[in-house]
């Protein structure tokens, strides 16, 4: 079981630093939040342990990869069955291009998000490998024209 804290302001500021900045050397973020370095480097252990923290990633231009469109994808299985369910998940979890896959209340089951090159790239992944999956009864594609916004950062 994981034991969690109640967060205090000098740890909130600790997250808004990290999220803004990943990099930050523990004196820049010691001085950023108005704690000792040593302070803050325990605070930071103890919100990795406890869950507030999972990782630290660059953020890397889609474009620069050849990965500039963005689309979305509802599906809609066949049967919402827990073992439908699990086979879908599993394969989805398993899939490189595949940014992102939700289960959703709604109107269709799930939502994913994938960035290709371009649209020839995308009937190639939505046929050789999105459609494959198992238990789908049909999928509608979004190609996002303009992001307008695409924030990772969580409003703490």
């Amino acid at each position: 079981m994981k034991v969690t804290t109640e967060l205090d302001r000098a740890d909130l500021k600790i997250l808004r630093a990290l999220q803004r900045d990943g990099r930050l050397s523990t004196v820049a973020l010691a001085e950023n939040v108005g704690l000792s370095p040593t302070a803050t480097t325990e605070r930071v252990k103890r919100l990795t342990r406890e869950g507030y923290i999972k990782g630290y990633h660059a953020h890397l231009d889609p474009g620069m990869l050849d990965r500039a469109l963005l689309v979305f994808v509802e599906v809609t299985l066949d049967k919402t069955t827990p073992d439908v369910f699990a086979r879908f998940a599993q394969t989805a979890r398993s899939s490189p291009e595949i940014l992102e896959c939700h289960l959703v209340a709604g109107g269709f089951d799930y939502l994913i998000k994938t960035r290709v090159k371009d649209m020839e790239a995308y009937r190639v992944l939505l046929t050789q490998t999105i459609l494959t999956f198992p238990g789908i009864k049909e999928s509608r594609s979004y190609a996002v024209m303009e992001e307008v916004k695409a924030e990772a950062h969580l409003p703490i």
